[in-house]
């Protein structure tokens, strides 16, 4: 991790790498794999000096991996935010910045972000 890694980092991190563990990868490819989500993560949330345009468009490591334990498909057939939750499409709104989305209800917030 590099200096000055916040202790969320720290923690996501480790976490990554004992999943890959878990997965059957070699201690060396685990720690690479957590090094480069979690540097992509900082990336994506402004936490690096600099980003690649690849670490800061697209979805997240996170939004993948919640698609894949839910059972999303693979082929991203699913229909916009349909099966989202409340919290969910708030959070893409608020990633897109949509204004007045605190006043939104469920539905309103769909609509919204199918725009």
């Amino acid at each position: 991790m590099p200096r000055g890694s916040s202790p969320k980092r720290e923690r996501q991190y480790e976490h990554i790498k004992e999943s890959a563990l878990d997965r059957g990868e070699s201690k060396k490819r685990a720690e690479e794999i957590a090094g480069r989500t979690v540097n992509k993560e900082r990336a994506r949330s402004g936490e690096s000096k600099t980003a690649s345009k690849s670490s800061t468009q697209g979805k997240s490591s996170s939004q993948r991996g919640g698609e894949r334990s839910r059972g999303g498909s693979s082929g991203g057939s699913r229909g916009g935010s349909e099966g989202q939750t409340y919290d969910q499409l708030y959070a893409e709104a608020k990633r897109r910045d949509i204004h007045g989305r605190s006043s939104m209800n469920k539905e309103e917030l769909k609509r919204s972000l199918d725009k």
